[in-house]
């Protein structure tokens, strides 16, 4: 899953289908919700999110994990740079899709389709157990219910020492989803939800800007929250 509303360079304009996040229901049940998302049509470009390629690029390879990992291209970018890479995502058509980007461009990358509250909680159960070298999540900003903070705090338990959890988040609205409810993290409201032990953990939290293409193709900025947060060992 990746939060539908915001364009990053990767979003399709058909994945709008001219609906914005205030005619969904809160209460739907988010595999359904993400799975008819994703079953319209091809909702990415495939493209890695660029507020990840920022942080990210220049460290040294190892296993990753990327929570709502949607159809995969954070996953391949970090396997195309020799990661040990894999997604997870609440949707079968974003990982089917994953899963096929992946074969097509003869990368070992692995995607799993799996309710993220639960899966979380059991990762082993998915053969998934162990530490990351780092572990990703990007715009996790769902319309519909979703235990982000449970998932989040539970993933920065998968984090090896020395390795790194990333969390990316829409700071503001696109001009062109305005009626989009939020919420919109703050550096501050995310060190604060992820509440991790300074003595355990150094932590960078900031906005960055970033280019992107509106819906009808002119060209746009966007402002992420990005946490990085290191585990010391």
């Amino acid at each position: 899953m990746r939060d539908a509303a915001a364009h990053d360079g990767r979003h399709t304009a058909q994945g709008h289908r001219g609906r914005g996040h205030g005619e969904h229901d809160p209460h739907e049940d988010p595999t359904r919700f993400w799975e008819r998302l994703y079953g319209e049509s091809a909702v990415w470009s495939g493209r890695v999110n660029a507020s990840l390629a920022a942080v990210a690029e220049a460290w040294e390879p190892g296993r990753s994990l990327d929570l709502g990992c949607g159809e995969g291209g954070d996953v391949l970018w970090l396997a195309e740079r020799g990661w040990r890479a894999s997604g997870v995502d609440l949707s079968e058509t974003a990982v089917a899709r994953a899963r096929a980007a992946a074969a097509e461009r003869g990368l070992t990358a692995r995607f799993i389709a799996a309710d993220l509250g639960e899966w979380i909680a059991h990762p082993e159960q998915h053969d998934a157990a162990g530490s990351f070298d780092l572990v990703t999540a990007s715009f996790l900003q769902s319309p519909v219910e979703l235990p982000r903070e449970r998932i989040l705090r539970a993933a920065a338990g998968l984090v090896a020492p020395r390795g790194r959890l990333v969390v990316i988040s829409h700071a503001a609205p696109p001009a062109w989803a305005s009626d989009h409810p939020g919420p919109f993290p703050s550096p501050q409201s995310e060190r604060e939800l992820l509440a991790l032990d300074p003595e355990r953990w150094e932590l960078a939290a900031e906005l960055r800007s970033r280019e992107a293409t509106a819906p009808d193709g002119t060209p746009a900025s966007l402002t992420d929250t990005v946490l990085v947060a290191r585990r010391r060992g």
